[in-house]
């Protein structure tokens, strides 16, 4: 198999629509990234966004533990000013619902099985390096990859812009995983916020669309479960299976 990139940065959001945790390996469920969007807010049994909410992008989830297959481990929650909290306390509910203006309702899905649409559309976004470079280029902007909120940054050894879109249909191979390229992301809002100040830019969303049809990243699905790290090779293991 040929070698096509690696892996630099892998990220999982414990709590959808906060910030994430970038990690040295984990395991790729079925789902996905373990744990990715585990944890999710509701008003009204729907889900509550950074999309209503920009400044929930503001705080941070990471796992506090090692991870398990019976339970996650506890959610620690990093506010924009520093404060600490858990997911499990009383003060998490209170301050976000606070922050929304409305009353909400908390919500966490078993380890082996997040739903795709807690997820979103596809179990796994991929950014490649080359391509936030030449969007920076475009913009005149420094760009932080975190706002496109993925769970792999990748490069690609031929360092092409917008060359990850070549993959689709493709069956990759990632240490011990195989991913399925499904199809390109079509952006909305959210990649308009700061994922530092929240504050928001609408230059990036329109550049994304006008110079780049409304594409930026690529879904993927899991194939084969397994463990992935940074630094792992990239395999182009084939074409899609019909």
């Amino acid at each position: 198999m040929e070698q096509i990139g690696k892996i630099s940065a892998i990220i999982r959001h414990p709590v959808k629509s906060l910030s994430g945790e970038q990690v040295e390996s984990t395991k790729l469920m079925a789902y996905g990234v373990y744990g990715d969007r585990s944890h999710t807010f509701l008003e009204e049994n729907r889900y509550h966004t950074a999309t209503q909410n920009p400044k929930m992008v503001g705080y941070s989830a990471a796992f506090d533990g090692e991870e398990s297959a019976q339970q996650f481990p506890r959610v620690l929650i990093t506010a924009p000013d520093g404060r600490t909290f858990y997911w499990d306390d009383e003060a998490c509910l209170d301050e976000f619902q606070e922050l929304a203006g409305k009353p909400l309702k908390k919500e966490v899905y078993a380890p082996e099985n997040v739903p795709l649409g807690a997820i979103e559309e596809e179990h796994i976004l991929i950014v490649n390096e080359a391509s936030v470079k030449a969007l920076e280029e475009e913009t005149g902007k420094p760009i932080d990859w975190r706002r496109f909120r993925p769970n792999l940054v990748v490069s690609l050894i031929n360092g092409t812009p917008f060359s990850e879109e070549q993959l689709a249909g493709k069956r990759l191979q990632i240490g011990s995983t195989e991913i399925e390229i499904v199809r390109p992301c079509e952006r909305c809002s959210i990649i308009n916020i700061d994922p530092v100040s929240t504050g928001i830019d609408p230059l990036v969303l329109k550049t994304v669309y006008q110079k780049h049809g409304n594409i930026f990243g690529m879904y993927a699905a899991v194939r084969k479960a397994g463990v992935i790290s940074v630094n792992d090779k990239i395999l182009a293991a084939g074409e899609r299976q019909s």
